[in-house]
């Protein structure tokens, strides 16, 4: 079982920078690939990023390509997602999740749990 709390979420302009955490519990957080999804008011759960357990591969939606960057510390148990470059199709609620096995994948079904989110807003 492992329990997820985002933080770190917030109003920034155009072109500003976040850093979203993920606090993991339980002792599978090492064992478990991470991602980040994110939901606009409107639209389906999509893929913005996952890392694999051991922190070696890591994959990114084309929309975030060179922009974020997700990261894990398995001392600290949690993930983080640096935004920079933020736009306002960026506004969202963003999602961590964790998937028990070595990889995730962009595929929200595959994972097991998830966090209650942590609202994103850009302004322009």
């Amino acid at each position: 079982q492992v329990q997820l709390v985002e933080s770190g979420g917030g109003l920034v302009q155009a072109g500003g920078s976040l850093r979203l955490s993920c606090a993991a519990s339980g002792r599978t957080f090492s064992s478990s690939a991470m991602a980040w999804f994110r939901q606009a008011p409107g639209k389906e759960r999509e893929f913005v990023a996952t890392i694999s357990r051991s922190s070696g591969s890591t994959l990114y939606a084309d929309s975030v390509k060179g922009r974020f960057t997700i990261s894990r510390d398995n001392a600290e148990n949690t993930v983080y997602l640096q935004m920079n470059s933020l736009k306002p199709e960026d506004t969202a609620v963003y999602y961590c999740a964790a998937k028990y096995g070595r990889y995730g994948g962009s595929y929200y079904a595959d994972y097991d749990y998830w966090g209650q989110g942590t609202q994103v807003t850009v302004s322009s």
